[in-house]
């Protein structure tokens, strides 16, 4: 393959990847604390909602941003109030939070259909954009991408070498010892629950506001899935989270490439590869034992303090 291919492909590849790789580190938050959330893709499709309106009615994209990772603190709040406050049952509420916020999105969103709103373009940064290979890659994409590149470094330093990020990783394993040590678990499971939240909506606003500047409805099209399945491949590491995520963005630019090209492969065998992909991906993770990995207390409820 060659540079001229290769290299648009590649940086096709990150963008792609960006989305899935914000909502796998919302995911990575919400499980390190032991909460179990499976409404990724309804907080992404209600982050995607919410980033595109304010950014269509304010013509400020980064306000649509912020937006959308609020939208996605308020899909996490309700989790949190099932699980945390009413120990509901952590599989079913996900479920549920996944099929109200695609629901709701693509209800209120459908007067919005065809819609453009200011968003986020491409903006070379200066000295590492002429980079050989690099720089059109990795340094010809929108601010979103930029800052996420920052955030998983951001997130690993806080899990280690931070009080509360201790905390809630203790919280995560045992939260009966965690209690007896003066923690109290509920606290840190809701910095968890809501910081999650907060970047799964983050991932969906970059859907509407980066990736396609328009609106249309089931935008986040099955990538909070994958995030949920990344979280596994990743061992719970945000810097692990980046490889899977470019690596899952790469199939999806490859399959847009393939389908542009006027192959003779069925389209829908073409869309199939990514979900294809996340089965693999599950196999290896089991196969590489990544219960070693998994929060201990993940899924378990736990009495809030009296």
């Amino acid at each position: 393959m060659t540079p001229e291919i290769l290299i648009p492909l590649l940086a096709a590849t990150v963008q792609s990847g960006t989305p899935i790789l914000f909502a796998t580190l919302g995911a990575i938050c919400c499980e390190k604390s032991g909460v179990l959330n499976l409404g990724v893709e309804g907080s992404m499709a209600m982050g995607a909602l919410a980033g595109f309106y304010i950014s269509f009615v304010t013509g400020n994209c980064w306000l649509g941003f912020l937006a959308g990772g609020l939208s996605g603190v308020l899909m996490g709040a309700i989790h949190g109030i099932v699980c945390l406050g009413f120990l509901g049952n952590q599989v079913v509420s996900g479920l549920a939070l996944t099929i109200l916020g695609v629901g709701l999105a693509n209800y209120l969103g459908t007067p919005l259909i065809g819609q453009n709103a200011p968003g986020f373009t491409p903006m070379a940064l200066p000295g590492l954009s002429s980079t050989p290979f690099m720089g059109p890659i990795f340094f010809k994409q929108d601010a979103l991408v930029y800052i996420s590149y920052l955030i998983p470094l951001i997130l690993w330093l806080f899990f280690q070498n931070t009080r509360a990020g201790l905390r809630l990783r203790s919280v995560g394993e045992n939260p009966d010892a965690a209690s007896a040590s003066g923690i109290n678990p509920v606290n840190y499971r809701w910095l968890g629950v809501l910081g999650g939240g907060f970047f799964m909506g983050l991932g969906g606003a970059y859907l509407s506001l980066a990736y396609t500047h328009m609106w249309a409805n089931h935008l986040s099209a099955g990538r909070g899935w994958i995030a949920v399945a990344l979280v596994i491949f990743a061992f719970w590491n945000p810097l692990r989270a980046v490889a899977g995520a470019y690596l899952f963005g790469g199939i999806m630019a490859f399959q847009f490439r393939l389908q542009a090209s006027g192959t003779h492969i069925p389209s829908s065998f073409l869309l199939m590869l990514p979900y294809g992909l996340t089965l693999i991906v599950l196999v290896f993770s089991s196969w590489k034992g990544s219960n070693v990995a998994t929060p201990q207390a993940l899924g378990v409820n736990i009495e809030p303090a009296d």
